[in-house]
């Protein structure tokens, strides 16, 4: 029996630890029983306590247990109130579970489509913020700033470089939030769904402004969720890759501020014509409140809804403690104000004029560059008042719609450039790009040609009609003063005398003339060249004239002194350059000569600057289509063109009329104030007395020979050796 007994025990082991238990045929505590006795002694049957140690029922069972109905045989009773919240609690469990399979059945949804449209975006490991397109500040010879060039329209600017409220100003209006959030803000989305179901404020987005520098540096301006999605996705890279200050920079100098500026350097420029750097709370507020809605918001174009915009962006600003109270006041009381914009943007020429030459001097532009001209600010302004005056008072009655100005020091450098009346209605630069013909002010040409064969301004001929090849070259007036010397054909500007002198050249040598100071079109070998038939630009007038203004010396055109990088480095800087002489003295003291007859008696008798010896020749084309007047000082070189784009007749315009009054009245402004100087070419001997006495002369400068006045009768003085001091001080060497 010992087996019965051991087998015994191991089954009460198993039932003590939970298993179920068979009936024991063996011995209880070890006592001995042989009687054959198979009845269950007490310890054989399981007690309450082993009962409760039987293994629990299913999960299933234990929440759904058999139900038992213990109402009373009559019904009532509280078991149904049991049963009742029994039922409750199963319908609230039910509810939660389903609500979890369907959450987490949304959360796998969401991820694919993010998971989706992020596939559609560059590797995260490749991706980098792309380069801000270059800009160019192209600056007046004062340093003030003309224009910016380029995708943006201006330079890049760091945090450090404007006022702190400045940026606290967009963080206000745009993304109070921005310090504290992922790139991603669920608080200011919540927020704006809420206003915008409400009602309140308007229709918002809820964008951080990382989320609005992910979309500019990134994305399309297209509104959909996939848009929305990957704007969301880049921002989470950009906050993790960059600091809020880098990217609070990135999108000060990104985001766009309407009329072609990008960047707050841009905007504080177009609106408020002065640098970021030092715009007003006022002014910074109306910056922030302006990306919004840039066209509608501009302050330029609705200025009620621009300053309604900016006072909310004050008042946000006072909220949240980045100005004082005492502050907003005041810049709630004198809101910014935009500038009105005077005459008619011709810097703008002079700026595309500087775009057109600038590769030829530094290449592909591939950052931010600051390019220092030779603008004269002040020059550029009154010529571009008096042509817009002139034009504007008597355009209209004379048929005259169009005008031009090119003013130069006598070694070239581009002081004033108006390309047109007005560059809002045209960005056609006819100082530079306007081939037209210039009439008798190519006659100057043609003289010089003569002096240098050997013809002086005493040299005879017949003013008279005759015939070349069957052409009749006729006088404006349509008289003749028979023989008289080649002064006084310059002075009345007698059309026979210049053609029997080309005839006499030949136009070929006319030709040479014309392109060795500076005449670059190309020109036609004709007779009747002499009366100015083939087309030129403005600039080559007025960079061949300088020729007879500087000495005789060679003159190129520049606008563009020096270039720089941003960080100072100097990429281009203009050298003196000596092209060599061109016109040698002696004929140049007899140019001399016929050009101050021009202005002693001549058709330039009305525009003479007092104490200055002046030169100068008008010019008129056939039926009035072209106008020029093309005259130099010691000082100055300045060409007027007036006509129609279309080539249509004036009335009677000639170069002694419109654009003669333009340059007087330009050439006396710009020559106030300053120290009179002499023509540097010297005179010619046997000149006789000019018809009208020339303006009494000031002293020269302390260094510079004493002249005789052009058109004296003193005898040509050739240049002193220290003439060459003087044009090292005139001219820079």
């Amino acid at each position: 029996m010992g087996g019965i007994s051991a087998e015994r025990d191991r089954m009460n082991d198993r039932f003590s630890r939970g298993e179920r238990r068979e009936p024991s045929f063996g011995y209880e505590r070890g006592e001995s029983r042989d009687d054959g006795d198979m009845r269950l002694s007490p310890d054989d049957r399981p007690t309450r306590f082993q009962r409760a140690a039987a293994p629990a029922e299913p999960e299933r069972q234990l929440r759904n247990p058999p139900r038992r109905d213990k109402r009373p045989a009559g019904g009532g009773g509280g078991g149904g109130k049991k049963r009742g919240r029994r039922r409750r609690r199963s319908l609230f469990g039910g509810l939660i579970y389903w609500s979890m399979v369907l959450g987490l059945w949304c959360v796998i949804g969401v991820g694919g489509v993010v998971a989706y449209y992020a596939s559609q975006l560059p590797p995260i490991d490749q991706l980098t913020v792309p380069r801000r397109p270059p800009n160019i500040a192209i600056l007046a010879a004062d340093g003030s700033l003309l224009a910016n060039r380029g995708e943006t329209g201006g330079r890049t600017i760091t945090l450090g470089e404007v006022p702190p409220y400045l940026p606290k100003a967009f963080v206000a209006i745009e993304d109070r939030r921005f310090y504290d959030h992922f790139g991603v803000d669920p608080v200011g989305i919540t927020r704006a769904v809420v206003n915008n179901l409400r009602g309140h404020g308007g229709m918002q987005g809820g964008s951080t402004l990382t989320q609005q520098l992910a979309k500019n540096l990134f994305l399309t301006q297209e509104r959909t969720a996939a848009r929305k999605i990957q704007e969301a996705i880049l921002a989470l890279w950009l906050e993790r890759t960059y600091t809020k200050d880098q990217i609070l920079e990135l999108y000060l100098n990104r985001v766009y501020f309407g009329s072609g500026a990008y960047g707050v350097e841009a905007a504080a420029q177009r609106y408020f014509n002065k640098s970021a750097r030092s715009v007003t709370i006022a002014e910074a507020a109306m910056l922030a409140g302006l990306v919004q809605a840039p066209s509608r918001l501009a302050p330029n174009r609705n200025p009620d809804l621009a300053e309604k915009r900016a006072k909310l962006v004050i008042a946000a600003m006072a909220d949240q403690g980045f100005i004082s109270q005492e502050a907003a006041k005041t810049a709630m009381t004198a809101p910014a104000e935009v500038p009105e914009r005077t005459g008619a943007g011709s810097v703008n020429y002079a700026a595309d004029y500087v775009m057109d030459v600038l590769d030829d001097f530094i290449g592909a532009v591939d950052g931010d560059v600051t390019v220092l001209t030779t603008i004269d600010t002040k020059l550029q302004s009154s010529a571009e008042t008096i042509l817009v005056d002139a034009l504007s008072a008597q355009g209209t009655k004379l048929h005259a719609s169009q005008g031009a100005v090119v003013s130069l020091a006598p070694d070239g450098a581009i002081r004033a450039l108006i390309g047109g009346r007005d560059y809002t209605k045209s960005q056609f630069n006819r100082a530079t790009a306007a081939r037209r013909q210039p009439g008798s002010s190519f006659k100057p040409f043609v003289y010089l040609t003569a002096m240098e064969k050997g013809l002086t301004p005493d040299t005879i001929r017949d003013d008279a009609p005759f015939s070349i090849k069957g052409w009749e070259p006729e006088n404006y007036s349509r008289t003749y003063r028979g023989p008289v010397t080649l002064r006084t054909a310059m002075q009345h500007s007698l059309n026979t005398i210049a053609a029997r002198l080309i005839q006499e050249v030949t136009p070929r040598e006319v030709v040479r003339t014309a392109q060795r100071l500076g005449i670059t079109s190309a020109i036609q070998p004709n007779l009747s060249l002499a009366l100015g038939t083939s087309e030129v630009t403005p600039l080559e007038m007025t960079a061949a004239y300088a020729t007879f203004a500087n000495g005789g010396q060679s003159v190129l055109p520049y606008v563009i002194r020096e270039v720089r990088q941003t960080n100072g480095k100097v990429v281009y800087a203009r050298k003196a350059n000596n092209l060599g002489t061109v016109i040698q003295p002696q004929p140049l003291a007899m140019m001399g000569t016929l050009f101050n007859a021009v202005m002693n008696g001549g058709t330039g008798s009305k525009f003479n600057i007092p104490g200055w010896e002046v030169g100068g020749k008008s010019g008129t084309t056939q039926d009035y289509r072209d106008a020029w007047f093309v005259g130099f000082t010691a000082r100055l070189v300045t060409a007027v063109w007036v006509g129609n784009d279309d080539n249509s007749p004036m009335r009677r315009v000639t170069g002694s009329g419109l654009p003669g009054e333009i340059w007087g009245k330009y050439m006396k402004l710009a020559h106030a104030g300053a120290q009179p100087m002499p023509l540097p070419g010297g005179f010619w001997q046997g000149a006789p007395t000019p018809v009208e006495a020339p303006v009494a002369q000031a002293g020269p400068p302390q260094g510079v020979p004493q002249q005789a006045p052009l058109g004296g009768d003193r005898a040509w003085v050739p240049p002193q050796p220290q003439e060459k001091n003087f044009f090292e001080r005139l001219f820079g060497g």
